[in-house]
């Protein structure tokens, strides 16, 4: 079942994530996330080899805007103008860093 999460707010330093009501939340770095758009302008379609040249994003990158797409991701307009990528609920809980993601997947 892919998760979908229960709050999302946007802030200037990233996406605050609820994925539920018992407190399990991840604020995901804005830069962290711009560098990591899967879209094709983004990544290789074929390879998965990255495109985006890193030097290209500022450090103050931002979300300006947080749309849903379907009942399974978000589109990001960034401060940078770029806005085509989709990042999918399956993905964003995948790359979960919070406390009880961490203790899941191990040392």
């Amino acid at each position: 079942k892919v998760p979908v999460p229960r709050a999302i707010t946007r802030l200037d330093q990233g996406l605050l994530v609820e994925w539920d009501a018992r407190g399990h939340s991840y604020l995901y770095p804005a830069r962290v996330l711009r560098l990591a758009c899967p879209c094709a302008e983004c990544i290789e379609e074929m390879s998965g080899r990255p495109l985006l040249d890193p030097r290209a994003v500022p450090e103050d990158v931002r979300p300006v805007s947080v749309g849903l797409v379907g009942a399974y991701g978000i589109r990001i307009v960034w401060s940078d103008g770029h806005s085509t990528g989709i990042y999918t609920f399956e993905g964003l809980r995948r790359d979960c860093r919070c406390p009880l993601c961490g203790a899941a997947a191990g040392p």
